[in-house]
């Protein structure tokens, strides 16, 4: 009885194995780059002009104060 039910194991894990999927699915494709930074560009320009002005400004005045 133990040589059959042996042979039983082996022969359903080998069928297992056997009968794996011989197509599998394609791939799915990469994921698209990161985000866009078309709608933010405008107010970090201003923002980069409006800091710069300050900074500018404030060296200009510590500058004459200064001299």
């Amino acid at each position: 009885m133990n040589k059959i039910i042996t042979i039983l194991v082996v022969l359903f894990s080998i069928q297992g194995v056997l009968a794996a999927d011989q197509n599998p699915p394609p791939p799915t494709p990469p994921p698209p780059p990161g985000l866009p930074i078309d709608g933010g560009i405008v107010v970090l320009f201003v923002l980069a002009l409006v800091s710069g002005y300050y900074l500018s400004k404030k060296y200009i005045s510590i500058k004459k104060g200064s001299l």
